[in-house]
């Protein structure tokens, strides 16, 4: 597992070198939404009998550790693509299950960090409770997980930084956006329930919030199950593009 190790530690370094951009700058961006919602809403709004910033915290900790672990498997693919240095990772001896598997880590190491930093922010806004750990961070990693192989898909897909910047904006924004992160499913009209039930990224947060709280607009092991099979799912189809080597080594 050497070619693992190695090519995890050339990720992870990649986007700690520039940890201002890639860490700093969504924990902020997660912070503005913070106040802004919470100072519009928190007189208004309560979902499951908790105050509205309080419900908000996990929802942002979620979308903002999914959002980056997708650009950070995707954006080094792309750009090494580009930039031709993708060269320098097929030529050595590296299985496509250790390419996998270094490219999928150091996305979710990435999300972890933003989400770490973003809760660390926000308790001046909400003291956090953690009713089950276990399934925060359950939901996490496989969040993290299936993101990261997505973004390995996406980067795989594109041949060019706007294509790249198409997928995120017209499927990852949408579904990360519109999975509850802002508002509680049953809070919409039964149309868009139906709907939302279709986004994986809905359950994701869901499950995640229920770690927080103890309570969810679906039981957690429902969100447990679709999370799990959305992972083994991209994760299957990331690899099966990595062993034909599409738009890699041709």
């Amino acid at each position: 597992m050497s070619g693992f190790q190695t090519l995890l530690y050339k990720e992870v370094l990649r986007f700690w070198k520039v940890n201002f951009q890639t860490i700093a700058a969504p924990v902020l961006t997660a912070m503005l939404y913070l106040m802004i919602f919470s100072h519009v809403l928190e007189a208004h709004v309560q979902v499951h009998g908790v105050a509205y910033t309080s419900f908000l915290v996990p929802g942002l900790v979620m979308m903002s550790a999914l959002q980056n672990a997708f650009a950070n498997s995707s954006s080094s693919l792309i750009q090494s693509k580009v930039t031709g240095s993708v060269i320098f990772v097929l030529l050595p001896p590296i299985s496509y299950v250790e390419f996998f598997l270094a490219y999928v880590v150091a996305a979710m190491l990435r999300g972890l960090m933003v989400a770490l930093g973003v809760l660390l922010v926000t308790i001046w806004f909400a003291v956090p409770t953690f009713v089950a750990p276990l399934w925060i961070l359950t939901f996490l990693v496989l969040g993290g997980g299936t993101m990261g192989a997505l973004g390995m898909i996406a980067g795989i897909w594109a041949d060019k930084f706007d294509q790249l910047a198409g997928f995120q904006n017209f499927l990852i924004m949408p579904l990360t956006m519109l999975s509850g992160v802002f508002y509680s499913l049953h809070s919409l009209p039964e149309f868009w329930q139906q709907v939302s039930r279709f986004n994986p990224v809905f359950y994701m947060i869901d499950g995640f919030r229920f770690g927080f709280f103890g309570v969810s607009d679906v039981p957690p092991e429902n969100s447990l199950a679709v999370v799990g099979m959305s992972f083994l799912l991209v994760s299957a189809a990331t690899l099966a593009l990595l062993r034909s080597g599409y738009k890699l080594r041709s």
